[in-house]
Formats: structure tokens, C-alpha cells, sequence
């Protein structure tokens, strides 16, 4: 009986302490589009937060406490704290860690970020329905005098970053000058003080479900850095 209440308090301390990831799904998605990579890191011992945020119903000022403040909340006091993102979803990590600074963070993965803005939004962004299908924040995401990432600056935490390079959409790759994801260049995906860099032949809207993301994703999360014979 000693032995089996040791083992369970074991198997608590252990889960308790596990690292906590947050998850947090791009413009217009839900969190199930992220559930292929929540069951990925489970398997792999973390414990994941997998947000859902009305990402269309507010600018991306509000949308970033709104959608972290509560995950983080349910992570354990004493876990260190990662963020994997796509599209928006690492725009909202770098607005809130430009206003608070977290004593656990540990590393972030943002997968097709448009952290330079996208230049599809500066096409599209005047046209009827645009921002009733995006929303305020969706026009937060081009190059121009609305762009939120354009006013973010260098980052300055531990951060990976997958930028894909094919596309489904080729129309909206067309409004995009070199390789791009169908929604974002390769080049404005980078940001300024980024830990790394790596560029993988996927596409924008499915690249978080893509199993050899995944496992880069968790290839960061572990030693910091990207496993380049694995990314083709």
C-alpha cells in the first residue's frame, strides 16, 4: 500500500511540474486546429493549454491578455512556461511580452507568423467583407500604417520560427513577392532577435497538423535549435 501512494504522488509531482505549453491558433481558427500538436506534446510530457479566443471579435491588444492571461493561469506556479503559436497567434505573444515580463518563460515557436506583416492584408484589406470576415485585428496584419508587428520591435526571449514555403492558394501567393506559405513570405516571418530560423516546403493553413513540424516543434522545445536534416 506504501509503495503504490508513493508511486501515485510520484506520477503527481511529476505532472505537476511538467513544463506548460500554450497553444494559441491564427486569425479566424479555432483551438481544434491545433489538437494534432496538443496530443503530440502530451505524449511527449507536457502539459498544454490549448486556448480558444474570438480571434475576429477584437483589435490585438485586447485579444492578448484575453487569450494568454487565463492558460497561463492554469499552468502550475512552479512550471516553466512555452508558447507554440501560428499565424496571429505568436503577433498576440510578442504584444503581451512587450507589457509583461514572465519569470518562467521559457522558449517560443511561432509557425508561420507574420511577424514583418503580411503583404496579402495590404491587398485585400479595403476590399467589402474583409474586415467582417477578419476583423479588427486581421487589419492589424499587413505592412502599413495599421501594422501592430511593425511597432513590436526585436524580440527579446527565446524564440524558433518555422516559415513554410508552398501554398494552395495561388492568387494570394501571387500578391506576395518570393517564397511564401500562401499568406506570408518566408523573409517576413523572420523577426529581430530570433534564436532561429528554420524554412520547411509547407503550407500556411496546415503546417501546425504537418507531422514533421511537429516534431521540429518539439525538437526546439527540448535543446533550443532545429534539426535541419530533418526539415525536408
Amino acid at each position: 500500500m506504501k509503495l503504490i501512494l508513493t508511486f501515485v504522488l510520484l506520477c503527481f509531482t511529476v505532472t505537476a511540474h511538467a513544463e506548460c505549453v500554450i497553444l494559441l491558433h491564427g486569425l479566424a481558427r479555432s483551438n481544434s486546429s491545433m489538437n494534432k500538436l496538443q496530443t503530440a506534446l502530451e505524449k511527449e510530457g507536457f502539459t498544454v493549454q490549448n486556448v480558444s479566443y474570438d480571434s475576429t471579435k477584437h483589435k490585438i491588444e485586447i485579444l492578448a491578455p484575453m487569450a494568454i492571461e487565463p492558460a497561463l493561469n492554469h499552468c502550475a506556479a512552479s512550471a516553466k512556461v512555452n508558447f507554440v503559436t501560428h499565424s496571429m497567434g505568436g503577433i498576440l505573444v510578442r504584444q503581451y511580452l512587450s507589457e509583461h515580463t514572465l519569470a518562467k518563460l521559457n522558449k517560443v515557436v511561432m509557425l508561420g507568423p507574420p511577424n514583418q506583416g503580411s503583404e496579402v492584408v495590404d491587398k485585400l484589406g479595403n476590399f467589402p467583407g474583409f474586415s467582417f470576415v477578419n476583423g479588427e485585428a486581421g487589419l492589424q496584419l499587413g505592412t502599413g500604417t495599421l501594422s501592430m508587428p511593425s511597432k513590436l520591435g526585436a524580440v527579446n526571449f527565446d524564440l524558433g520560427v518555422i516559415a513554410g514555403t508552398r501554398s494552395i492558394n495561388v492568387i494570394l501567393s501571387g500578391m506576395i513577392p518570393g517564397s511564401d506559405d500562401g499568406k506570408v513570405s518566408v523573409k517576413h516571418t523572420k523577426v529581430q532577435g530570433m534564436n532561429d530560423h528554420l524554412v520547411m516546403p509547407v503550407t500556411h493553413p496546415f503546417m501546425m497538423k504537418n507531422k514533421k513540424v511537429i516534431s521540429q516543434v518539439i525538437q526546439y522545445l527540448k535543446h533550443g535549435k532545429f534539426q535541419r536534416e530533418q526539415a525536408l
